[in-house]
Parts: C-alpha cells; sequence; structure tokens
C-alpha cells in the first residue's frame, strides 16, 4: 500500500515552532520595550497573523497522526489571516480593535487547546496536563487582554507581551507533545484498484 508523503506534516510542524518562537519574541519585546509605536506594533502584528494563519491552514491540511494540534486551524487559520489584513491595512487607528480581535483570538485558542489537552489525556500524551495548564494562564490573558484592566498605552503593550508570550510557548508545546510524524503513515482510506468489466 502507498504511504502518505510526511513533507507537508514536517512543514507544518517546523512553520508552528518558528512561528512560535516569532510570538514568544514579539512579546518579550513589548513586555521589555513598551514604548513602541502603534504602527511598528500594528505593523509586526498584522505580518505574524498573515504568516500564521497560513501556517495554520498548512496544519489543518497536513494530516499529522493524532490530528490533535491542528484540529481547529481552518477556522483559526482563515481568521487569523482576516485580522492581520485589516491590522496591515489600518494599522495607524486600529491599536483599540487589535487589543480585542487579538484578545478574543488568544482567548479562543486558550479554549480549544483546554479540549486538545483532554483529547491529549485520552490519548496517553504525558504533556497533557502541562497544556491544560497553559491553555487555561493564556485564555486568561487573552481575556485580560480584552477587558484592558488599564488605560495607560505602555501597560496595554506589556499586557500585549505577556498574552503573544503565554500564546507562543503554548503553541511550541502542543506542537512538540502532539505532533507525532510517522515516515510510514498509510492514508486515510485505502486506495483500491477499480477494473471495468
Amino acid at each position: 500500500m502507498k504511504t502518505r508523503s510526511v513533507t507537508p506534516m514536517k512543514l507544518a510542524k517546523a512553520g508552528y515552532i518558528i512561528m512560535s518562537a516569532v510570538f514568544c519574541a514579539v512579546g518579550l519585546l513589548f513586555i521589555l520595550l513598551p514604548e513602541l509605536s502603534t504602527v511598528i506594533i500594528g505593523r509586526a502584528l498584522g505580518t505574524a497573523m498573515l504568516i500564521f494563519g497560513g501556517i495554520k491552514l498548512a496544519g489543518y491540511f497536513s494530516k499529522d497522526l493524532f490530528r490533535l494540534a491542528f484540529q481547529y486551524d481552518l477556522e483559526f487559520g482563515i481568521l487569523l489571516i482576516a485580522l492581520g489584513l485589516i491590522v496591515l491595512v489600518r494599522s495607524t487607528d486600529v491599536m483599540n480593535f487589535i487589543f480585542i480581535a487579538l484578545g478574543i483570538s488568544i482567548f479562543a485558542d486558550g479554549l480549544f487547546k483546554v479540549r486538545i489537552a483532554l483529547e491529549a489525556k485520552a490519548f496517553g500524551i504525558a504533556e497533557w496536563l502541562l497544556i491544560l495548564i497553559l491553555a487555561i494562564l493564556t485564555g486568561f490573558a487573552g481575556l485580560l487582554l480584552v477587558f484592558r484592566p488599564a488605560e495607560s498605552a505602555k501597560i496595554l503593550t506589556r499586557l500585549l507581551g505577556i498574552s503573544l508570550l503565554a500564546e507562543g510557548i503554548l503553541n511550541l508545546c502542543v506542537t512538540l507533545s502532539t505532533v507525532k510524524i510517522v515516515r510510514h503513515q498509510q492514508p486515510d482510506v485505502p486506495e483500491a484498484n477499480y477494473y471495468e468489466l
């Protein structure tokens, strides 16, 4: 029986790891340098959302072994691409939109990762509890970003940084612990040879 190519899975996993590291780096940058201009923040986030949205779509169609990490990425990929385009086109006057939209997106991703953690437990993945804890913390950070407990630009930028850092760490943990690439993976539906009589 013909085996499925693992190249799409490898690319999706590598893309996830790279974008998770980028989210962590951008989050740290916002935490350490909260005085960055809104245009720089908008362009950086818009570009990152566009790229990560594309990677999420690639992950969704890669058909990894457990199908845990990428199962909700069709919807999230489209959402991130749309948000990224809006932020890039209107980066000078959308800071409130960025905080609310990104906060909702991070909160929703945290909720879905809670479900992934519980499914990982059923699969016997040892890191399920770590994923669960990180998902809850990330969801909470996303909610804080939506409700903005302070109006200071520096505090909000740091909060944005914390949320991005939490999202990056969560995605990295989920990818490393649940995306398994098996070299000789069989197709989902066995291929059959049909002959005309």
